[in-house]
């Protein structure tokens, strides 16, 4: 190769190089960006909005509350987005993320609210964000619990653990429903799921990069040229709202529930930490302590201004780990557009119930392609660990049965105290705390360290004696 080729070479990776920059880094045109963190919103929004819906229903309130409780929940995931984002001395883990309600909430919140009343219930997620603000330290040295073999199958517990969720969308929203399954509701999921694999397969640049955004909007139009579309909601709506402090009553402070919103926390917390290195992995940034120990304060934070806003306990939500993945677009840009998103929503309930007529089995179809690509980022992750080890491979093994395990059959603990049955229902802490422990008795014994050289050491001798 003569220099001039060379010389022809060199531009063209240039060339390359400063595209994907383009796409990737900050120089991600503004408009762009907002159609970007649009896409995360619509990823996260049917999972946000949930929570509210089911604990306002378990709690009886009237159509005015539940409009408040939804349009203040949503300026809280902007808010606690921000927190999330914006990295400070003390808090940020800035990564691209979003924050929402923590699922794992309503099932204690709904029992803690209809024995103890709702200020029982704000008191609590108070007293649990304070918690996670003051437990941040401590939790944020368990890095060192984390190598690969664990954060791989971790991840990959989290993102096949919400297949189900996906699966159950696409067949319309309530397993128990009479017309679950309509074939209707099948043709609408797997064509929104068509759409978004084809973009992948054939479009490029930045329209490959919005698969998932077109998929839902074009899913939604087909679904309400049949019917399935209603525009009820934002006819309902109020156009703006304003969250204010104590909307529902002054918190007061019952120690079960408080001890039992901890509990939840640090299931939370475990959870997040999995997408914290997931996504350290696709964006390629090393986590250190004092990025966990950022991350942890700021969700504390946004629990705290939950609880005082009268909403739900946040947390990072493992959704848009598959659009980050998917989109290619590893910046925060599109992710600040998200939180101001969300915030104006929040204060506009009439715009916002707009994202709230997306028929479930459109969310089915997307859902099921974003998680799916979580769990195979976790596969990736698996493939730098040393599998010819059978101790690593009984780490991951083990610990992703069990995840899967519970999560196809979390009534197997229903003999269990309630107390209890928050943390062993849910597949992502069981395997998360299994493949930790699990580490720790194959992997992390002193004699361990040495065995590997000791083996080698055997190795050469008995070749040495057999010459």
């Amino acid at each position: 190769m003569d220099n001039r080729e060379k010389e022809e070479l060199f531009l063209q990776s240039t060339k390359s190089a400063t595209s994907s920059s383009s796409e990737n880094g900050q120089s991600l045109s503004t408009w762009k960006a907002a159609i970007l963190g649009f896409q995360h919103l619509l990823a996260m929004y049917s999972g946000d909005v949930l929570v509210p819906l089911l604990i306002g229903g378990a709690l009886h309130f009237n159509a005015m509350q539940m409009a408040y409780l939804i349009s203040a929940d949503i300026f809280m995931c902007g808010i606690a987005t921000l927190l999330q984002l914006k990295r400070t001395p003390l808090t940020g883990i800035g990564l691209p993320v979003v924050l929402g309600c923590a699922v794992q909430a309503v099932t204690p919140l709904e029992a803690i609210g209809s024995n103890y009343g709702v200020g029982a219930m704000y008191g609590a997620i108070i007293s649990a964000g304070i918690f996670v603000f003051l437990s941040a330290g401590w939790f944020s040295r368990i890095k060192n619990f984390f190598p690969p073999v664990v954060t791989g199958s971790l991840i990959t517990i989290i993102g096949f653990t919400l297949i189900p969720v996906g699966f159950q969308d696409l067949g319309g929203g309530s397993a128990t429903a009479k017309n679950f399954g309509d074939p209707k509701f099948l043709l609408i999921g797997f064509l929104t799921m068509a759409i978004i694999l084809g973009l992948n397969a054939f479009a490029k640049g930045f329209m490959k990069s919005l698969a998932i955004l077109a998929g839902i909007l074009i899913g939604t139009l087909i679904a309400g040229g049949v019917g399935m579309v209603s525009l009820a909601p934002v006819a309902q709506a109020s156009w703006f709202h304003l969250p204010q402090f104590f909307y529902f009553g002054t918190p007061k402070f019952e120690w079960s529930s408080i001890l039992t919103m901890i509990l939840v926390s640090l299931t939370t917390m475990v959870e997040s930490t999995g997408v914290f290195f997931a996504l350290a992995d696709i964006t390629g940034k090393k986590l250190e302590e004092k990025d966990l120990k950022r991350g942890y304060r700021a969700e504390g934070i946004a629990v705290i201004l939950g609880g005082l806003f009268n909403t739900f306990p946040y947390s990072t939500f493992s959704e848009n780990v598959g659009v980050v993945q998917l989109s290619g677009v590893k910046t925060r840009k599109p992710l600040y557009f998200s939180a101001a998103f969300l915030i104006l929503l929040g204060m506009l309930p009439k715009i916002g119930a707009l994202a709230t007529v997306i028929p479930d089995p459109v969310l089915g179809g997307a859902m099921i392609v974003m998680f799916g690509m979580v769990g195979v980022q976790g596969i990736r992750m698996l493939q730098q660990v040393d599998f010819k080890d059978n101790n690593n491979l009984l780490v991951s093994a083990i610990s992703i049965g069990l995840g899967l395990g519970v999560t196809v059959y979390p009534q197997i603990f229903q003999a269990f105290p309630q107390s209890l049955q928050i943390i062993l229902n849910n597949g992502v802490v069981i395997g998360s705390f299994s493949a930790v422990i699990l580490n720790i008795i194959f992997n992390m014994r002193p004699h361990r360290a040495i065995s590997p050289a000791q083996a080698q050491v055997n190795s050469n001798a008995q070749s040495q004696n057999r010459n």
